[in-house]
């Protein structure tokens, strides 16, 4: 309900404003961008999804001979008693724990193409377990909101595109982002679990943010003594590393277990093609939908407005310049991605501006776009308070983010 709210609304007001540039600006470019963005965003989204389908194809097809090895419920049997708390509709000891732990994995190593095809593998086990199979489950929403949180531990492409403009220190904005995510990624926890009345003062889970606190300090204090080509370095080596030994370690446990490992990856290869192509109906809605809204100038209109607001407070105004980064990104990431490089065009990259664009790049994910991929992987048409969620998420990161910019480079 709530995403067929908005997505009418990116229809009705890109139409407003563009019937008052028309009429009272004299802007006769308006509509005729509009209507291209729809041919465009259309496309975009076929391409976006024919570009999955060999992923998918490829990752599905390893997670089916993780799952014939047994790997997957060891995840499972090893993750329980923490997950058995945060997603207490999935009974103990279930596959699909495993899925979600693969799929968060992948997330923290900023690996976006492995982690796609793990989370839609959960996405489908936890469907089979949902009893009303239009309606996001509690446990989808959960799963969804750690993903549109955006925990990242290494943000390679970031350091790489701020080395492509000329930032003397590319990587003085790991620190900062790695803080930014994880206020994301904790506050989307506690949001959602007031909304499914998860109690979060149970051992188990106290234990656990206690020691994710733990490990991202001790990251945060590792990384900070390295320089920054040696950080660079390290991140991207330790990411692929661990996921190539992920690969081999399933193939490893298919043989052990004695799995047909050809036959088996065969079999999920076929699953990735047949879900690549589900997911372009809602991939082609959404895009087209934020395409109109972004062709009409609404998104311009909007940046305008909350500029005029905040200096009206007379509050700082230093972090507005980067604000198009943080609105686009819950809408596109390859817009989002745009509007950072933008930003470190238009003001430099070692300016406040460009390294809070960048930690707000790095701070969440593309919520609509995970909730259309995921949600329509399956059939989900009732979101329930996925949007809510995760957009209450995103806020955090957003706020956080400001907050970090200034106590680092302020």
């Amino acid at each position: 309900m709530v995403l067929n709210v908005i997505w009418i609304a990116f229809f009705v007001i890109a139409f407003a404003i563009a019937l008052v540039k028309l009429v009272f600006m004299g802007d006769t470019e308006v509509f005729p961008a509009i209507m291209q963005s729809t041919f465009d965003s259309s496309k975009t989204a076929f391409e976006i999804s024919l570009g999955l389908t060999g992923v998918l194809a490829f990752w599905l097809g390893v997670m089916k001979i993780g799952e014939r090895g047994g790997v997957v419920n060891a995840l499972a049997r090893l993750l329980g008693p923490l997950f058995s708390k945060l997603f207490p509709d999935i009974p103990k000891g279930h596959p699909v724990v495993g899925n979600i732990f693969m799929n968060i994995s992948a997330n923290m190593l900023g690996l976006d193409n492995a982690a796609t095809p793990l989370g839609l593998k959960a996405m489908e086990g936890m469907q089979e377990l949902n009893p009303k199979k239009d309606t996001a489950s509690n446990p989808m929403i959960m799963f969804l909101v750690l993903n549109t949180s955006g925990l990242t531990i290494i943000p390679v492409s970031i350091l790489v595109y701020r080395a492509q403009m000329g930032a003397a220190q590319p990587t003085d904005v790991f620190i900062p982002i790695l803080l930014a995510t994880f206020v994301s990624t904790l506050a989307g926890i506690v949001v959602t679990s007031l909304f499914q009345r998860i109690n979060l003062l149970n051992r188990t889970i106290l234990l656990t943010l206690g020691g994710m606190s733990l490990v991202m300090a001790g990251l945060i204090w590792g990384f900070s003594r390295l320089d920054g080509p040696l950080m660079n370095t390290v991140g991207t080596n330790t990411a692929n590393v661990m996921l190539f030994g992920v690969i081999m370690a399933f193939l490893l446990a298919g043989l052990v277990h004695r799995v047909n490992v050809y036959d088996a990856f065969i079999e999920g290869a076929k699953e990735g093609f047949n879900t690549a192509v589900r997911i372009i109906p809602f991939l082609v809605a959404i895009l087209v939908g934020i395409g109109v809204f972004k062709a009409s100038g609404a998104m311009d209109w909007l940046i305008g407005g909350l500029t005029w607001v905040v200096k009206s407070l007379g509050a700082a105004t230093d972090w507005v310049g980067a604000l198009p980064t943080a609105l686009m990104k819950p809408l596109s990431g390859s817009g989002a991605r745009g509007m950072m490089v933008n930003a470190m065009e238009t003001y430099g990259a070692d300016s406040f501006v460009g390294r809070l664009s960048c930690i707000f790049q790095g701070s969440t994910d593309t919520t609509f776009y995970v909730l259309a991929v995921y949600f329509g992987s399956v059939g989900v048409k009732y979101t329930r308070h996925a949007v809510s969620c995760g957009l209450l998420a995103d806020l955090a990161g957003i706020i956080a983010a400001i907050f970090i910019c200034y106590l680092f480079f302020g």
